[in-house]
């Protein structure tokens, strides 16, 4: 499985409702918030199989807007990431 970072913006109006799912789901302790800063998105990073596997975590009032970015960890110095 990869790794892959969900970004999940909502708008301020959709805000309650958005979290009440994600709390609801049981993904409340997988997910930051940016709301208390005027920022409305979630982020989470979970492992999946896919971009569209990962996307599945995101409740449906959000999926439309949200975006699944498969993320890595480089751990050899002098080693370009690309390689």
């Amino acid at each position: 499985m990869d790794r892959y970072m969900i970004i999940a913006p909502h708008t301020d109006a959709d805000c309650t409702a958005v979290v009440k799912q994600v709390i609801a789901a049981g993904f409340n302790t997988h997910v930051d918030w940016g709301c208390k800063d005027g920022d409305h998105t979630g982020w989470a990073v979970i492992e999946a199989d896919s971009h569209e596997q990962a996307l599945m975590f995101v409740p449906p009032i959000m999926r439309p807007n949200a975006r699944a970015v498969k993320v890595v960890k480089f751990y050899e110095s002098g080693k370009r990431p690309h390689e």
